[in-house]
């Protein structure tokens, strides 16, 4: 859930991974309209959508990174299994809502402590925040975005 202009929006989605965190299917739905959308990846930046057509516009984009939740950091910081001071530059394919726009988002995690801090950046824009997850690994904590999100919701999406 979200507002954007005081206008309150909502979504429903499921994300499908392999046993590295490698996405192979998302599906999302705004809640009160008709806008969906499926994408299928073979796990290696390849992406297909509802009907079968190949998408090459998503080509190189390993990850998903949906607006309005911090669950799909989740996903890039436990595919990239970092280590403190370690670095990594990812595509995701950015999914924003509402409107269900689909394009790419050229990032970087960076570890600043294991299992604890990492450094979210967007390479196509200046945003940039400090992710806080926990012992599971779950993103509870980016400031001015999704503050103390709870860990138990996101839980039960695994």
């Amino acid at each position: 859930m979200g507002s954007v202009d005081d206008n309150a929006f909502a979504a429903r989605y499921d994300i499908h991974c392999d046993a590295s965190w490698h996405v192979n299917k998302v599906e999302i739905a705004e809640i009160g309209s008709d806008l969906t959308t499926q994408l299928t990846s073979d796990g290696i930046a390849s992406w297909v959508d509802r009907s079968g057509a190949v998408m090459p516009q998503l080509g190189g984009a390993i990850d998903i990174d949906i607006s309005i939740t911090p669950f799909t950091n989740t996903l890039a910081i436990r595919r990239l299994n970092l280590r403190t001071g370690q670095s990594e530059k990812i595509i995701a394919v950015y999914i924003r809502v509402p409107g269900l726009s689909i394009t790419t988002d050229r990032q970087r995690y960076t570890c600043l402590e294991t299992g604890r801090r990492y450094r979210y950046e967007s390479l196509d824009s200046d945003f940039t925040r400090e992710i806080e997850i926990d012992v599971n690994g779950l993103v509870v904590i980016i400031p001015a975005c999704f503050e103390e999100c709870s860990s138990r919701l996101l839980k039960k999406a695994l």
